[in-house]
């Protein structure tokens, strides 16, 4: 793959052998985020565990104290009482056996999936459609809850959904380019300290083995992990 000028002196800036204490890889970030939109702040994280293993499996979810800066769309599976909370919180779609019709025909209107308890038994007829995704509704994760309210505002203030891939990475997006230095170095610590309380029993020997900083557009920045985690 090609890179054009901007990333190749993007590129120039980082010294690829350095771990950067969390503070200058946030402002190199910054620096060479030069993309004409705001770029997403994106970190990796290599963890020591085998998700191929159920003792292994990573995932949980992290409340951005700075928010993730991107436009969530919610929809809730819920009846009644629980389906006029959903809507009250801000719910973008709310429906019960008419959201499943949708959902099995394509119509996927949200980019993160809540339902009530009540719910699941219908919602687990959408395995296969919001599956693949990683859109299925979870407890672990908050998101099969009866605090449908609270899931729903927590969806739209930056909650942030994790889970290992099967090489042992951890990606997801963490905030904005344009967040001060200081708002990005605070999400990413809330960002590890969740991964790091997520920790596996099977998890054996270094947990946390590599973080890297990107903004969507630019090259990757190794950061030390015990200055991410402190």
């Amino acid at each position: 793959m090609a890179h054009g000028k901007k990333y190749k002196e993007s590129y120039a800036k980082i010294d690829r052998t350095k771990h950067y204490s969390l503070e200058e890889a946030v402002k190199l970030l910054k620096e060479t985020a030069t993309a004409k939109f705001d770029e997403t702040v994106e970190i990796a994280m290599n963890l020591g565990v085998d998700p191929r293993h159920a003792d292994q499996m990573v995932r949980g979810v992290c409340e951005l104290p700075k928010g993730s800066g991107r436009t969530v769309r919610v929809g809730v599976f819920a009846r009644d009482a629980k389906a006029d909370e959903a809507k009250a919180a801000g719910a973008d779609v709310v429906g019960a056996e008419d959201l499943l019709e949708e959902v099995l025909k394509g119509n996927i209107d949200f980019d993160r999936c809540i339902a009530t308890p009540d719910m699941m038994p219908l919602v687990g007829r959408l395995g296969k459609v919001l599956g693949p995704r990683g859109m299925m509704p979870n407890p672990k994760v908050g998101t099969v809850t009866p605090n449908v309210g609270e899931a729903v505002k927590s969806a739209k203030g930056g909650a942030v959904e994790f889970r290992v891939e099967k090489a042992g990475v951890i990606h997801a997006g963490i905030g904005k380019a344009s967040f001060s230095e200081a708002d990005i170095a605070e999400n990413v610590r809330a960002f590890v300290a969740s991964v790091t309380k997520a920790k596996p029993t099977g998890a054996k020997g270094t947990f946390l083995k590599q973080i890297a900083l990107s903004s969507t557009m630019g090259p990757g920045v190794k950061v030390e992990i015990t200055s991410a985690s402190s």
